[in-house]
């Protein structure tokens, strides 16, 4: 208690830049308006603090040496034209002091205009979907902590909670918009260090930007409270130089190309059972458990299920279509036909469901070219 003590009472006599350090306050971020909007905080909060001292060391001057004990009594008096300006008009110039910064700041977060690259982000329980904008590249971006430091089988990184499998990646000193919407419930985009945070709204668009000035990994979180695992939608956006960014984009386009192909293989068993099982734990593991037992009622087992152990064809409709009474988003519009292919043979295959079924990715396509 006593080193908070005293670490709130130096802070109070520090530079921005040790604030930052001691890690209480708002970080300074790496962009020119988050820098903006930190120095706008410490403005207003040294006006505060100023506020603070000026009234309460009148007041308590004012107790102290008019106290009763010295025989002071109360003054009487109404209606004082010159107090009454004073304290109005100095009101006046502390928000006007505040107002000015404050416009300019708000101004230029609000200012996405004229941007290098668009990028529409939206909100999924419980993920993350990019889309480039005229690039033909997207992707989803899915927790990547595992799932043995999550039940505590295992000690956690000091990343926690904060890492994903496909982090948004974005070129320096270039303005990037951001697009914010949701296809489900609403969610908040957050990053400290760019100070962006917005709400992803269905059917609504809402926008913001930045521009990087340091390549490196910044991490952020949703900020809504979206539903049972809001904690576990996490967010990484990586910078890199503008060659980086041009690789980066080139195998992208590369990678999806040969999705698309992939449909098309013929697939084995094991390939399908190993694939199947990475996109059950990142997609599906979080409500069904990694074991497939569930969490009635909400989320039912899926070892001994019906639908599982039932015809292939309506445990395809289920995994595509989703099941808007339980909660289940449709898979169709976020995992490719591989994907679908391989963890509904993982499902059917595995714990006590023994029904030795094999999906193709030439099946899953075909009903969804159907629908």
């Amino acid at each position: 208690m006593c080193r908070r003590l005293h670490l709130f009472c130096l802070a109070l006599f520090l530079p921005p830049a040790p604030l930052w350090a001691l890690e209480f306050n708002m970080p300074v971020g790496v962009t020119d308006t988050s820098q903006s909007v930190f120095n706008l905080h410490m403005t207003i909060f040294y006006i505060c603090l100023a506020i603070a001292v000026v009234v309460f060391g009148v007041m308590l001057w004012s107790i102290y040496h008019h106290r009763k004990s010295k025989g002071h009594e109360a003054a009487q008096f109404h209606g004082n034209i010159l107090v009454e300006v004073i304290w109005t008009t100095i009101p006046f110039l502390i928000l006007v002091a505040i107002a000015i910064p404050s416009t300019i700041t708000l101004g230029d977060l609000y200012d996405a205009s004229e941007s290098d690259i668009d990028i529409q982000v939206t909100g999924h329980q419980w993920k993350w979907h990019y889309k480039y904008i005229g690039e033909d590249v997207d992707f989803f971006s899915v927790l990547a902590t595992p799932r043995e430091e999550i039940e505590n089988r295992k000690k956690k990184n000091p990343n926690y909670l904060l890492e994903v499998d496909n982090p948004v990646v974005v070129p320096v000193h270039k303005k990037i918009r951001f697009l914010f919407t949701s296809n489900d419930v609403i969610h908040a985009w957050w990053v400290p260090d760019l100070a962006i945070k917005k709400d992803a709204i269905p059917g609504f668009i809402n926008e913001s930007w930045t521009r990087i000035k340091e390549p490196g990994l910044y991490r952020g979180q949703c900020a809504e409270l979206c539903g049972k695992h809001h904690a576990f939608m996490p967010i990484e956006v990586k910078a890199v130089t503008e060659e980086e960014y041009g690789a980066w984009l080139s195998e992208q386009k590369a990678a999806q190309k040969a999705a698309v192909a992939a449909a098309e293989k013929d697939w084995s068993m094991d390939e399908l059972m190993n694939t199947g099982a990475t996109v059950y734990e990142k997609n599906c593991a979080a409500c069904h458990q990694a074991d497939g037992s569930g969490m009635p009622p909400t989320f039912p087992p899926l070892d001994g299920s019906a639908i599982v152990q039932g015809e292939k064809l309506e445990h395809m409709k289920v995994v595509v279509n989703g099941r808007v009474d339980k909660g289940m988003p449709a898979f169709g519009k976020q995992l490719s036909a591989v994907d679908i292919a391989a963890v509904i043979t993982f499902e059917r295959n595995s714990w006590g469901n023994k029904t030795d079924d094999m999906v193709t990715p030439a099946e899953v396509q075909d009903l969804m070219d159907k629908q």
